[in-house]
């Protein structure tokens, strides 16, 4: 196992180091290097993103408030930092306990309050509110806010405080008072954290010779039915899950289409919608399809939906977006590196929003399989392989370039 695994790893930096002038997403291409940003100040009463804190686009709804004898302490955890001060005045510790996403978040804006600022240290004067001190369904009541100054107390330094904590990755940031800036992130469970892009469990695939099996069920070396690209559908062969995780809680974007199917993938998964309009129930034109995150999937666009087992597709309009929980998360690799799941051709892969750039970096996952029938991982949790290219592609071009929601947590 040491010689392929050894083999994917080179293989893996050959891929994100090459000098390919297509990117991922809009803006500059892979090879080419990004100058230095000037980070602009957030204004007072300004925050980022510019939509209202408990939605979707920025830390999501309230959950429900914890308390130290409900069950979901133990979804918070202390963060001892010796790097940051927490003011602490109920001597209960409590501003130390948070969520883990929100740890993450105040660790790493630590280090920037620390570096662009010698000697001086990232503060905290609230953080989870077990007193009630905070208004109705405030995320203070999760561990899921903070509030926080610098250690010098030098209002000056708030407005860039702020924009540090933007760069940092909280999913809201509020310069709210001329006494602190507000902060929060979404639930752990709301993320799609470890596995990045997922289907639920009870979503279902067409197997070859007929039939149909849910996605949790399904065992690496049956064949499926996937797109060959052009709309040609065909049966492919399971390699293997990228995550299999059938206990974890995820939120699942569900797009309906005005044919009747629905698919429900977590954000960061891609699928393949139309550029521009199209006509319901056409045949696929060359071109006509790109990639995205499900989490920008729009009404109006078309998806790529099957027509029962006749080995043809045909488009259909999105009709209705929605965001729905279910437990299970599972993501299976197929040989062609799509699949049709209840109906719709979607992507084997997430994060990194190309599919033909994704699908060329899993290309010596599969050249393993083909000499060994495996891929050299158990089912559950995260592939290796997976993680690999994961970590590289944060290293080398930074999580920027990556889905917000597929790389929130992997560094626990």
């Amino acid at each position: 196992m040491l010689l392929p695994t050894l083999v994917t790893c080179l293989a893996g930096c050959a891929f994100l180091l090459s000098p390919v002038s297509e990117g991922c997403g809009p803006g500059r291409g892979y090879g080419k290097r990004r100058s230095p940003r000037k980070l602009a100040p957030l204004a007072y009463k300004q925050f980022s993103p510019n939509v209202a804190e408990k939605t979707l686009g920025a830390s999501g709804r309230y959950e429900g408030k914890i308390t130290r004898n409900s069950e979901r302490f133990k979804e918070l955890t202390p963060n001892y930092n010796p790097d940051i001060i927490f003011k602490d005045e109920e001597n209960t510790g409590a501003d130390r306990m948070m969520t883990q996403r929100c740890k993450d978040k105040l660790n790493s804006l630590a280090i920037s309050v620390m570096n662009l600022w010698p000697g001086v240290r990232l503060r905290v004067t609230e953080g989870w509110d077990e007193d009630g001190h905070h208004s109705e369904e405030s995320l203070h009541y999760e561990g899921r806010a903070v509030d926080i100054t610098t250690s010098d107390r030098d209002r000056n330094k708030y407005a860039m405080l702020a924009r540090l904590a933007v760069e940092a990755g909280f999913d809201w940031v509020y310069y709210e008072s001329k006494a602190h800036i507000h902060c929060s992130v979404k639930s752990d469970h709301s993320v799609a954290a470890k596995s990045g892009g997922c289907f639920p469990g009870e979503a279902t695939v067409t197997l070859e010779g007929g039939g149909h099996k849910s996605i949790r069920d399904l065992q690496p070396g049956e064949r499926v039915l996937a797109s060959a690209g052009s709309g040609k559908l065909v049966y492919s062969e399971v390699l293997a899950f990228l995550d299999y995780d059938p206990t974890t809680w995820k939120l699942f974007y569900t797009l309906q289409t005005k044919a009747g199917a629905r698919l429900s993938l977590t954000a960061a998964h891609l699928l393949f919608v139309t550029e521009g309009n199209c006509s319901e129930g056409a045949g696929l034109a060359p071109g006509a399809l790109r990639t995205v995150y499900a989490s920008d999937a729009q009404p109006g666009q078309c998806m790529l939906v099957s027509e029962g087992e006749t080995g043809q597709s045909r488009l259909s309009h999105i009709t209705q977006v929605s965001v729905r929980g279910s437990r299970g998360a599972f993501a299976p690799l197929t040989q062609q590196g799509t699949l049709v799941v209840d109906g719709v051709v979607a992507s084997c892969y997430a994060v990194l929003d190309q599919h033909s750039l994704a699908h060329w970096a899993f290309s010596p996952l599969r050249l393993i399989y083909s000499w060994t029938g495996s891929t050299g991982s158990d089912r559950d949790g995260v592939h290796w392989y997976a993680r690999l290219l994961h970590w590289l592609g944060k290293m080398l071009l930074g999580s920027g370039r990556l889905h917000p929601m597929g790389v929130a947590q992997d560094d626990r």
